[in-house]
């Protein structure tokens, strides 16, 4: 069975009631503002998902739109505006956008964005592309391949801590480009990666100044959740502590 179709018969709607409690879980112990994002991968459309009404200018946007509430799925061509985020997917690209992506990667190394000795490392699916799925993490209706959360740093640090006493290993993306990989990486590796985000991923999603991302594999939402609570409250009175200390001190 293909990454992305764990979801079998009779197992869906127990599913859906747990990945829910996660979900809403996970965003009161953070105290998230925006909803986790599922994103699978399939051969196929879903039964009952609708494909996205509009092809986006980046797909990074539709981490926006399943983050506010909309679940759909995406075809290779609804990512032909964003040559970069299609290389990171693994779509096979059309002559014209190909030459798109070309002259893109041109002007960020003739810009000195990045140089052309990191283009061949910027992580890209292996498999080949059928179709996209987006929901918010709560409507999920299978098991995510990568999960895509967004917050502030101390946030992020709570998320990070809990992945890291599970035992997932984070690939820091602290250049943070292009953010799209960070889900190709994380697919590779099974683990987590922290992503500062780049500057298209900030204009296309209006991702705040102080937000940024992590991602992990979905297989292990429920450990890092169940990890989640117990360093919150550690965290909490850590904090006390030392606050306490300074107080001492002053």
């Amino acid at each position: 069975m293909r990454s992305g179709e764990r979801c079998l018969p009779g197992t869906r709607q127990k599913r859906e009631l747990n990945d829910m409690s996660l979900a809403s879980r996970m965003v009161e112990l953070l105290g998230l503002s925006k909803q986790p994002v599922a994103v699978q991968f399939r051969d196929a459309a879903p039964a009952g998902v609708s494909r996205i009404d509009r092809a986006a200018a980046s797909g990074c946007t539709y981490w926006k739109l399943a983050s506010e509430g909309q679940t759909f799925y995406t075809e290779a061509p609804d990512h032909y505006g964003c040559p970069i985020g299609s290389h990171t997917h693994g779509i096979e690209l059309p002559a014209d956008v190909a030459k798109e992506l070309e002259g893109l990667i041109g002007t960020m190394v003739e810009l000195e964005y990045l140089s052309m000795d990191e283009v061949p490392g910027i992580p890209r699916r292996e498999q080949p592309f059928g179709v996209a799925v987006y929901a918010p993490l709560a409507d999920s209706r299978c098991e995510a391949d990568v999960v895509l959360v967004c917050g502030n740093a101390r946030q992020m640090m709570l998320l990070g801590e809990a992945a890291h006493a599970v035992g997932l290993s984070s690939e820091s993306s602290l250049a943070g480009r292009p953010t799209c990989a960070a889900i190709p990486a994380v697919l590779r590796s099974g683990q987590a990666a922290t992503n500062l985000g780049c500057i298209g991923n900030r204009v296309y999603t209006e991702l705040a100044d102080d937000d940024l991302y992590f991602a992990f594999a979905g297989s292990r939402l429920e450990s890092i959740v169940g990890k989640l609570s117990k360093l919150v409250n550690a965290n909490r009175e850590l904090e006390s502590f030392h606050r306490g200390r300074v107080s001492e001190r002053q």
